[in-house]
């Protein structure tokens, strides 16, 4: 008997699950035309390797030409998916796990201007506000060739070995039936509950024909709108007992809508909001259906999602988001090792960075979507090299390297300025918004001190300190301050976001927040300031409020700007600052359109304009170090090891400037991976290393120059964000 009710089987329609655990269908956009290829395949892979009972893939798979891709879906309108589908298959079986897909019709949910430009189809002529296409009211051809396409869809997916699918019912085409403000219709698919659902049944009766008994056919359903007109509790049961007639064999619950970004961001719950907030009505509707229910919504950790499961909420957790952060989960938890699960934080990067970057990235997982080239797992160093590593800054780019060179078993000794560790990080989580943050840096410090890291606090590191350990790789980690010069030539006093979070600035009641950043911390600074009741502008030079701040975010901070009054100054470009009247502040600012000037007076001025590198430490080892902070950047991008400089086997150590290549100033020099004498593709091992003019050469007995390699990561480069602080940290870290 398993004791774990998470890790229990379960019996989904007629496919048994090795445990409890459901990875839901989501897309992370990591498809190459339209195929679910390598980089595809990978993602699932590592989630299967890891445990998971289930994975589902292709969140929103399209099934027809006038559903284009909206944000890197999977088209399953082409035979050529097969294959593609097949090798995720194996991939699963392998393990033991189970793999299904979400298929559907976008409706008015893409646009117009995408894949063939056919034009969109919804139940009436209807326009969504993300994607901002007009759509055709359905013929009643279009209903027979799409309910066909579903069909031929769901065949091309047993074909691939599928054991199930997933047929979406939540803001796209059927959900289009329901809803009295996007249904218009006089016809037979309009008016009573069962007349809206017609077409979502005629399509369940299709895919049933199509596929065998022994495969699975579910429905991922909003089962209350939450809004008026919408579907309720009592709809959805009723419903659901159709749908179960007609073929049904499990409901995967949605609560809410997602026809603009509010909407979505109150389906998807992130930081800042309740744990697992429609646990209850999951109890009600699994009550009161005789089919299995499946949930994903915010249920971030193992303690929740066992007890949504013991408590019968649910028969299957979807802890989606959970495996993005960590996709061995559900190992973990076998091994009682639950300790070392990463944590999901809820920033939600996963989807935002679908449009921002082109695809999903975890905020403080950098391999995932990567793991072609980074490793999900860290293993033991196999060179036996064992190195001395000490690290400068316990920011998130030096608590990852240092985790990642302590896993790999080398020593490795921080030093950190503050009293403890976290940098711009643990700033950022002093916003009740983005309090869960702290998860990245709590997280990071348990592990490092688990595996033996040294952390030295309240040391502000010098070049005699660092020299004095004898170190073989030093990484300045040391991260930026921010940078309020903006090129201005006053004797005004000009604060900072820290200034804000850290409540320097509470007696001050007027205030301008200057945003020539577009990302978090202004937007963290206003709401700050307004939450503390003091009056704020907020000025940008963008055309709109906080630009690099997705549509899963923006919701919280627009209603909280409204709420609170904040002036908003939109196109308006910062020109000069000085002292005012009693000890207030003027800012000029120029319209970036017009070019008119407007002056602005409060009790304070704080600009986000980003960080400056705290890099002096960095040139000042600089000039000592082996490499002299040069960074192969392919080694670099592909995972692989950094080379190592060479002695006595070509002559002196390298004189840097010529060839190699440089991270932060230099360029590749076109050497690509040289052959080892067993004839394997290697670069960078123990066997290479640069010569005295640069280049990359083989040695038979290697002896490495005594000294250090020098490297920095993260805002201590230039200011970027935490994920790309955290990815340097992981790729210098198994780069040692």
């Amino acid at each position: 008997m398993i004791n774990d009710a998470l890790l229990r089987p379960g019996q989904l329609g007629p496919v048994l699950l090795k445990n409890r655990i459901v990875s839901t269908a989501h897309e992370p956009a990591y498809t190459e035309d339209a195929m679910p290829k390598e980089r595809y395949r990978l993602y699932h892979k590592e989630k299967v390797r890891g445990g998971v009972g289930l994975t589902m893939i292709g969140g929103s798979a399209c099934v027809s030409a006038d559903s284009p891709a909206a944000f890197g879906n999977i088209d399953l309108s082409r035979d050529e998916v097969v294959p593609w589908l097949s090798a995720i298959a194996e991939d699963a079986h392998a393990e033991n796990a189970a793999i299904m897909i979400q298929i559907t019709h976008l409706g008015m949910r893409s646009s117009n201007f995408a894949g063939d430009w056919l034009p969109l189809v919804s139940s009436s002529r209807n326009r969504e506000a993300t994607h901002r296409s007009f759509t055709k009211a359905m013929e009643e051809f279009d209903f027979e060739r799409i309910t066909g396409d579903f069909a031929a869809a769901a065949q091309r997916v047993v074909a691939a070995g599928f054991d199930g699918l997933e047929i979406f019912h939540t803001g796209h085409i059927f959900d289009s039936f329901f809803e009295p403000w996007l249904n218009h219709r006089t016809d037979e698919y309009n008016g009573a509950l069962l007349e809206r659902a017609k077409f979502f049944l005629d399509v369940i009766d299709a895919v049933r024909a199509a596929v065998p008994k022994d495969f699975a056919v579910g429905t991922r359903m909003g089962v209350d709108d939450r809004r008026e007109g919408g579907i309720t509790e009592a709809d959805a049961i009723e419903l659901l007992g159709h749908y179960t007639d007609h073929g049904i064999d499990f409901l995967n619950l949605n609560v809410g809508t997602i026809d603009n970004d509010r909407r979505l961001a109150e389906a998807i719950p992130g930081m800042g909001t309740p744990s697992a907030p429609w646990l209850e009505t999951c109890r009600r509707i699994r009550a009161a259906i005789d089919i299995p229910v499946m949930h994903a919504a915010r249920i971030a950790d193992a303690p929740t999602a066992r007890y949504a499961v013991e408590d019968g909420c649910v028969d299957f957790v979807g802890m989606t988001r959970a495996q993005l952060a960590d996709p061995y989960l559900v190992r973990k938890i076998e091994q009682k090792r639950e300790d070392d699960i990463r944590p999901c934080v809820g920033a939600n990067l996963c989807l935002d960075s679908i449009y921002t970057s082109g695809s999903a990235t975890c905020i403080h997982n950098p391999a995932t979507g990567r793991e072609q080239t980074l490793p999900q797992e860290i293993g033991p160093d196999s060179s036996d090299r064992a190195k001395h590593v000490v690290i400068v800054g316990a920011g998130p780019a030096g608590l990852e390297a240092a985790r990642v060179a302590a896993v790999r078993g080398h020593r490795v000794t921080v030093f950190e300025a503050d009293c403890q560790p976290g940098g711009q990080v643990r700033i950022a989580a002093r916003s009740e918004r983005r309090r869960d943050l702290i998860g990245i840096v709590d997280w990071r410090q348990q592990q490092c001190e688990k595996h033996g890291v040294e952390f030295r606090f309240d040391m502000l590191a010098d070049v005699d300190d660092v020299t004095a350990l004898d170190p073989d790789v030093v990484i300045i980690a040391t991260g930026g301050t921010p940078d309020t010069d903006y090129g201005l030539d006053t004797r005004a006093t000009i604060n900072d976001t820290w200034d804000v979070m850290n409540d320097q600035l509470r007696k001050k009641k007027e205030v301008i927040v200057y945003d020539d950043h577009g990302s978090y911390p202004a937007l963290d600074a206003v709401e700050r300031l307004a939450r503390n009741g003091q009056s704020v502008t907020y000025i940008s030079p963008e055309r709109t409020i906080g630009i690099d701040v997705g549509a899963m975010n923006s919701p919280a901070y627009l209603r909280m700007i409204s709420e609170f009054g904040v002036r908003v100054i939109l196109g308006e470009r910062l020109i000069d600052v000085a002292r005012a009247e009693g000890r207030r502040v003027r800012a000029t600012v120029r319209n970036e359109y017009s070019d008119l000037d407007t002056e602005f007076e409060a009790d304070a001025l704080v600009i986000d304009h980003g960080t400056i590198p705290n890099d002096d430490l960095y040139h000042e080892l600089k000039p000592l170090s082996l490499n002299h902070g040069r960074t192969d950047l392919k080694a670099w991008v592909d995972g692989r090891p950094q080379p190592m400089v060479l002695r006595s086997a070509v002559g002196a150590p390298v004189p840097i400037g010529a060839g190699g290549a440089g991270h932060q100033g230099g360029s590749a020099d076109g050497r690509e991976r040289a052959a080892s004498r067993d004839g394997a593709q290697t670069f960078g091992s123990p066997e290479f290393g640069y010569d005295g003019s640069g280049a990359l050469v083989p040695v038979a007995d290697p002896e490495w120059d005594s000294g250090f390699r020098l490297f920095r990561i993260g805002d201590a480069v230039s200011s970027r964000n935490i994920h790309a602080a955290v990815l340097e940290g992981l790729r210098i870290g198994v780069g040692l």
